[in-house]
């Protein structure tokens, strides 16, 4: 898949010749900054159209993404995203009104999905969120509004997990400790997941594979290293 951003002399176009990515497995998107890992998490979350797309295959059962995208299938793909990914974001995206288990069980509630309980009480277990279920985001420490995210991401029970900079916010202790119960859960619950990160040396210390972002010539190539 293939997308240009911008224009001209300072336009980009950003490449992913392929990947495949199995239940368990995690992958990290690494490159310099401006290098487009943001706008590749994107594309893999079907929320921007790539240019250029020859194949896609996402979901249970799995979905011709690409066949999509070139009808102009909008609400399938809507569809297929809010069923089969979850989103971390850098500062967490949680709503400030709403409490705890009010924003973890918000995903659930609005596409009126039939999850069992025992899904999300496992990952509020497994997060260690019980004693902040009744308070507000604004009252929780960065890496508990991390891992508040991390569980809201998991709620609906996707098939794939995108995370673009969950530690950036958080200090060294905090970014190891919300990186290990990330790939804890991702393990446990059968996951695949895709982190976007800065952090080189977290990503190598975890023994991530690593896609990462050559730019030459007005085009970043991201590829395994």
């Amino acid at each position: 898949m293939h997308i240009r951003r911008g224009e001209g002399e300072h336009g980009l176009i950003v490449k992913l010749p392929e990947l495949t990515l199995s239940a368990g497995d995690v992958v990290a998107i690494t490159g310099s900054s401006g290098c487009g890992k943001s706008t590749l998490l994107e594309m893999i979350g079907l929320l921007l159209r790539p240019d250029g797309l020859s194949a896609y295959q996402l979901g249970r059962p799995a979905c011709d993404v690409a066949e999509l995208w070139r009808k102009n299938q909008h609400d399938a793909l809507s569809d297929i995203r809010a069923r089969e990914v979850g989103f971390v974001l850098q500062q967490g995206g949680l709503l400030p009104y709403l409490t705890v288990e009010q924003n973890l069980y918000l995903p659930v509630r609005m596409r009126h999905l039939a999850i069992p309980h025992t899904w999300l009480e496992a990952s509020i277990e497994r997060l260690g969120l019980k004693r902040l279920l009744n308070k507000l985001p604004a009252n929780l420490s960065i890496g508990e509004r991390q891992r508040v995210a991390f569980a809201r991401a998991l709620a609906h029970q996707p098939r794939v997990l995108l995370a673009d900079e969950p530690t950036s916010a958080l200090d060294p202790d905090n970014a190891h400790n919300l990186f290990a119960l990330m790939l804890d859960m991702v393990k446990a619950f059968s996951l695949a997941a895709v982190i976007v990160s800065h952090d080189v040396e977290r990503v190598n210390e975890c023994g991530l594979r690593c896609i990462h972002g050559d730019t030459q010539g007005g085009a970043s190539v991201f590829r395994f290293r």
